[in-house]
């Protein structure tokens, strides 16, 4: 798979803009803050029909304009593929945002899901080891909802429900059984999530381990943990049975808080090497090979489920990573488009990637 074109309007700090790319390596350089990352961006969006910098779709649109379109023309295994986005300004604070796959409107962003394939590994994700549960959180469920619609819906109804239920617990008076409707919400939907967490967790930590072994020349042995916040029952029914329980028992302590206890938006993952948890007892480059080999197993799995090789954005992540680790990586993307960002040509770069398309952005502009 990999991305022939994009054209940008009125998108970040883009006027216009139109691109065509390798298929194999493109090498985004130019000063900080000019637009390079706004550029990843916008390829992000296409596939996952949100931002990865913002919740926030109005912060998308350029300032002092009114709507913004993102439009990308896609080659895959067996066919192409054409995805428009288009954000309009509803007043200061708002927007609306209509997408098109294949000129066809899609009214679910689960429709969009598994039709364009994109890992991304930036600064930020080096820091996922030893950072708070919520980012290890995000980042499953950022993956596992671009492989696995079902997945996205699922998590999608159980932080509704979540929210209602929250906002419910901050009233005086709580009425047993408007709390039992979030509370069935809640065990139907949280098991699903929990279910679908531990098979892509599971699947993750083999593909990690071998690349981990790899990186290390075979004297690190990675192991990446689910500890889930409730205990993992043998079937859907028995999860579901089992949370529901968990919530009753619960509710005395939640009404006092004012704040669900209970559930898989409190999970987390654990990263373990030789035994020993990378969390706290890990040094820096340990973290950091972690990373890189939880992003590596990122694209085997997708390969795995989808018969795709995904496209791989490096936003400003190279100068982060050392010598033995870059090297690493770039022997490993043989098959996959890369994007990279970086505000300097890196020779060692220049010199393993013959097909390198090279494009200089200042201020939101070619040059």
């Amino acid at each position: 798979m990999h991305i022939e074109k994009i054209e940008l309007h009125n998108f970040r700090n883009y006027s216009n803009l139109e691109l065509e790319f390798s298929k194999n390596v493109n090498l985004i350089l130019g000063k900080n803050a000019q637009g390079k990352t706004n550029l990843l961006e916008a390829v992000y969006l296409t596939a996952i029909g949100r931002s990865f910098r913002t919740s926030k779709d109005i912060d998308l649109v350029k300032f002092n304009e009114n709507n913004s379109i993102v439009k990308v023309w896609a080659e895959k295994e067996l066919n192409s593929t054409t995805v428009e986005i288009s954000i309009k300004r509803k007043g200061e604070k708002s927007s609306e945002k209509y997408i098109k796959k294949d000129k066809k409107n899609v009214t679910r962003t689960s429709q969009l899901l598994k039709n364009i394939l994109i890992v991304i590994f930036s600064p930020e994700d080096l820091k996922i080891v030893k950072d708070e549960p919520e980012k290890r959180r995000k980042f499953i469920d950022r993956e596992l909802s671009q492989i696995s619609p079902k997945y996205y819906n699922s998590l999608s109804n159980y932080k509704k429900s979540l929210l209602q239920r929250n906002t419910y617990l901050k009233e005086e008076n709580l009425e047993p059984s408007i709390i039992d409707i979030w509370d069935v919400q809640l065990s139907k939907y949280g098991a699903e999530v929990i279910f679908l967490r531990e098979k892509f967790i599971e699947k993750l930590s083999e593909y990690s381990s071998k690349i981990h072994s790899g990186i290390t020349g075979g004297k690190e042995k990675l192991d990446i943990l689910y500890e889930p916040n409730v205990e993992i029952k043998q079937s859907l029914s028995e999860q579901e049975d089992f949370i529901y329980s968990e919530l009753k028992n619960s509710f005395k302590t939640d009404s006092r808080n004012r704040n669900t206890s209970v559930g898989p938006h409190r999970d987390d993952i654990l990263f373990v090497v030789n035994d020993i948890d990378m969390r706290n007892f890990g040094s820096q480059g340990q973290q950091r090979t972690c990373t890189l080999s939880l992003k590596l197993a990122e694209l085997n799995l997708i390969k795995e489920k989808t018969d795709e090789d995904a496209i791989l954005l490096l936003d400003d992540v190279m100068s982060e990573l050392d010598a033995d680790r870059q090297e690493f990586l770039i022997d490993t993307m043989k098959n996959n488009q890369l994007f990279i960002t970086t505000t300097e040509l890196d020779q060692n770069i220049k010199d393993k990637f013959k097909e390198l398309k090279i494009f200089y952005i200042e201020n939101g502009n070619l040059i």
